[in-house]
């Protein structure tokens, strides 16, 4: 993977921290949830195609920027809370290389195939 592509989401990642700080809200409840959105891989179990879209519906970065939007409108902080993680996870992810997944299997991502 391009070590600019890391960079960004590297700034990004460290953009979720500073996101997350402002929420007033333990440190430990983001260490309890930062690896909940890998439940996605869970969709695996079934083939490829649904563990695509699990994952990749838990891995976009747009549904943690969309959650935390709307916890800010509806003034729920448990919404931002999870939109904040989700963002937070997706960030580290790109850092190591593991984008949004193909249907043609685990390994094979939009950033290239992990491993390689």
């Amino acid at each position: 993977m391009n070590n600019l592509l890391r960079l960004e989401s590297l700034a990004l990642f460290i953009a979720s921290l500073f996101l997350y700080n402002g929420l007033e809200i333990s440190w430990w409840w983001y260490a309890a949830f930062i690896l909940v959105p890998d439940l996605g891989m869970l969709g695996y179990l079934v083939n490829a195609r649904t563990g695509a879209y699990t994952y990749n519906l838990f891995h976009h970065m747009a549904v943690g920027i969309l959650l935390y939007g709307i916890g800010l409108l509806l003034e729920q902080q448990i919404i931002m809370v999870v939109g904040a993680i989700l963002f937070s996870h997706t960030t580290l992810d790109r850092i190591f290389g593991y984008g949004l997944k193909y249907e043609k299997g685990f390994k094979f991502t939009h950033l290239g195939e992990v491993g390689k």
